[in-house]
């Protein structure tokens, strides 16, 4: 339909952006020899459940659930929303190169060595505050529940709150990454529609 084929052509600009951006302020940062440590210790007993990656990575579908609730009107709005976030957010990186502070742990199963070897091969421990998995999850949660009823908006807000517990569950982010990432989402995101 239309509204897919609008969606779809939305989602160029917005991967120009990202793969842009995300990918050249970390390997920026881990060239840096100032990093900080943007979380408090009692963090690193949060438990590592390798089964949460499941959930994490959820996030590549709950980015294009808003194909079937937004109105093509909508899109531009959204994938500004998703480019201004990923701007803000490098510009964060830099200012703010973090380091992770839990030791990145490669579960026994063949299948989450798997998933997790390549998670930590692709993306490295720098682009932490604001988390931008969070704020693109959470900005993308917002567009739809103006979209639906109570059941629907309540699915997709538990969707959300799952997803900011997987980021901690894997240890790939902290709370002040969730934190300012959800933030984040929620002031562009009003920003956007006025």
């Amino acid at each position: 339909s239309r509204r897919v084929i609008s969606y779809l052509l939305w989602c160029i600009p917005v991967s120009v952006v990202f793969f842009t951006v995300y990918p050249l302020m970390n390997a920026y940062t881990a060239g840096r020899d100032s990093l900080y440590s943007l979380w408090f210790p009692a963090e690193l007993h949060i438990p590592f459940v390798p089964g949460f990656i499941w959930v994490y990575c959820s996030f590549y579908l709950i980015i294009l659930m808003p194909v079937l609730f937004l109105p093509r009107r909508e899109h531009r709005q959204l994938a500004l929303t998703f480019m201004v976030m990923t701007l803000l957010g490098g510009v964060i990186f830099f200012l703010f190169p973090a380091q992770l502070g839990f030791v990145r742990q490669v579960p026994e199963s063949p299948l989450y060595r798997t998933m997790y070897t390549t998670l930590f091969a692709l993306d490295h421990p720098h682009n932490l505050v604001p988390s931008l998995h969070v704020a693109w999850s959470c900005a993308a949660v917002l567009a739809i529940i103006r979209h639906t009823g109570r059941g629907l908006t309540l699915l997709f807000l538990l969707w959300l709150v799952l997803i900011v517990l997987s980021v901690l569950l894997v240890h790939q982010h902290h709370v002040a990454d969730v934190v300012t990432g959800l933030l984040l989402a929620v002031t562009v995101s009003y920003m956007m529609r006025k």
